[in-house]
């Protein structure tokens, strides 16, 4: 994995964004031209505008984040945090999980919320890096309302709020089953889009939910398979009739966030050069060498050193000018992931 290493980078931890901007709109925002090479900055989020166009299409995730970050007990009162990824297929109450100091917990021994003994887990043992439990009962996105939290990224290293409730979801946060946000779109107010629509643009759905793979380092396997970790995708006939019409207009297609253009990669059909109706998994791992066809603009934010996030702005533009920029950013004291600054490549 020689190869990341032109993708690695020294980040002052003073340039992780413990927390978000006082508004929204207020990040700063790194633009990037590809067809001149050349990138600059604007102080602040909003003035995307000046560089949108009526017609051009804004392709937003609508997924929301659900609570799935929770302190689990033990008998013993030891806590355990963990976080619930996704049911088994076919075994609606058994999860693979997150879960932190499981080699103290014994097979079969119960786990509960703090402070809601009425649900019940079972240590159901180990999977790779992930672990089993199995519930009591059926859980729904409310249940997790109830007991859980929402899992704001590792690298924040502090507990969620109150904040984090509201903030660390998009204004297009509609279908929960994420367990983290599409963050590009974190940038966006309804005061923004409204402009924007008045400006001629378009804002059309796809959902795709984010699982915590997108928090892990590449494996050599998945750099030799050229896949990533699953993740589940929709993208409905209104979706891609409105895109394939703005594809046959010649008008722009934006994705706001990685997450919207793996969907849309995944659903694009090169030689028909049309969008498909999806809904399914996608593992695309996409790299420097790869064409992306499927988009022709790119919001973005920040992402984490020798990262697949990293590796796919670096395959929509070209690799040296996206590090230039990254060493711009880093010189220029922006903040860097989720609650951090953004860019908008084309």
């Amino acid at each position: 994995m020689d190869f990341l290493e032109e993708f690695d980078f020294h980040l002052p931890e003073e340039q992780i964004a413990r927390f978000p901007a006082e508004n929204r709109d207020e990040s700063r925002l790194l633009l990037v031209d590809k067809s001149e090479n050349k990138f600059w900055e604007t102080p602040h989020f909003r003035d995307i505008r000046n560089w949108l166009r009526s017609g051009d299409v804004l392709v937003f995730n609508e997924t929301k984040v659900s609570y799935r970050r929770v302190y689990l007990q033990v008998q013993s009162g030891r806590i355990h945090e963990s976080i619930f990824l996704e049911t088994v297929e076919g075994e609606e109450n058994t999860w693979t999980c997150i879960l932190k100091n499981r080699a103290k917990l014994r097979l079969g021994e119960n786990l509960w919320p703090v402070g809601f003994p009425e649900f019940m887990f079972r240590y159901e043992g180990k999977e790779e890096e992930l672990s089993v439990l199995v519930s009591s009962r059926q859980l729904t996105d409310f249940d997790f309302e109830i007991f859980g939290t929402i899992p704001i990224p590792p690298y924040l290293k502090r507990k969620g709020n109150e904040e984090d409730k509201v903030r660390y979801q998009t204004i297009f946060a509609k279908k929960s089953g994420s367990v983290a946000a599409p963050t590009a779109g974190l940038h966006f107010t309804d005061s923004l889009k409204e402009d924007l629509l008045q400006q001629g643009l378009e804002f059309v759905p796809v959902n795709l939910q984010v699982g915590y793979g997108t928090f892990r380092p590449l494996t050599a396997e998945q750099w030799k398979t050229k896949t990533l970790h699953k993740e589940k995708y929709e993208i409905t006939e209104e979706t891609a009739n409105r895109l394939n019409t703005a594809k046959k207009e010649g008008r722009r297609i934006i994705a706001i966030g990685t997450t919207s253009l793996r969907v849309l990669e995944t659903v694009f059909d090169s030689q028909q050069q049309k969008y498909k109706v999806g809904l399914g998994q996608t593992d695309i791992f996409l790299s420097p060498g790869d064409t992306i066809e499927s988009v022709q603009g790119l919001i973005t934010n920040f992402h984490l050193p020798k990262s697949s996030l990293l590796l796919l702005v670096s395959a929509f533009a070209n690799s040296r000018l996206v590090m230039n920029s990254y060493a711009y950013a880093l010189q220029n004291q922006f903040r860097f992931y989720s609650y951090g600054d953004s860019m908008f490549l084309f």
